[in-house]
This record gives structure tokens, C-alpha cells and sequence, in this order.
């Protein structure tokens, strides 16, 4: 079991319930893709070729439309970030937040790889 991007959350990993969105090939290296999970739209996202993925709201808050899956994924910095397709603010992929508008963080979900399946939790 590999657990990836579990920051920000303190439950137990062996209490929280798992769901598989999709397998880890069906994320293009640094890309992202679009997933339902518990009746929210959940940006996913693939850093390089790694087993690296991080999970975030898919909705822009500034943009008000859910499209941050099909943002641009980089850096600032030491941070990893993706850019709205709309307005181009940055969304830190560890932590939800916005750079440009510190008072804006999205809802990260912790994520983890079992068997090259990507589950949220």
C-alpha cells in the first residue's frame, strides 16, 4: 500500500472509508481528471510519471464553475500548483489554497494508491 497526499487530514487511514474514482493510468503524467466522489466533483492529479497524486475540489470559487481538473499543472516555488483554466489563480495541490487569494482554499481529500488503483477517502 502506498499512501500519497494524506496532509491536512488527521483521521485514522484504517478508519476512513476508501472508494475506488480510477486506476493511476487513466491520469496522463501532470494532468488531471474529474471524479464523483460522494456526490462531489473532485479534481485529480498526477505529478509526472510518479505514483504522486493529490485530490482537490474540481470547483473554481473565483470562476464559479467546476473546471480546476482541466487546469495547468506546475509549480510556484517549492509548491505544487494548478492554474484555473479560467482565471489562471493557482491552487496549491497539498493544501487547497490559493495563492493569489490566500482567503480561498478548496477542499483537499486524502487519496491513496492500492494496486495502481486510486481510492479517496
Amino acid at each position: 500500500m502506498t499512501l500519497i497526499n494524506t496532509l491536512n487530514h488527521a483521521q485514522e487511514q484504517t478508519s476512513a472509508p476508501w472508494n475506488t474514482v480510477c486506476r493511476l493510468d487513466d491520469i496522463a503524467p501532470d494532468t488531471g481528471v474529474c471524479a464523483l466522489h460522494q456526490g462531489e466533483q473532485v479534481a485529480l492529479f498526477r505529478i509526472g510519471r510518479t505514483e504522486q497524486v493529490f485530490a482537490i475540489s474540481n470547483y473554481d470559487p473565483l470562476g464559479e464553475a467546476n473546471v480546476l481538473s482541466r487546469g495547468i499543472v506546475g509549480s510556484v516555488g517549492e509548491r505544487l500548483v494548478v492554474a484555473s483554466p479560467l482565471y489562471k489563480e493557482h491552487y496549491d495541490l497539498a493544501t487547497g489554497e490559493c495563492l493569489e487569494y490566500r482567503h480561498i482554499v478548496l477542499k483537499t481529500y486524502p487519496v491513496r494508491l492500492m494496486q495502481q488503483l486510486i481510492q479517496l477517502g
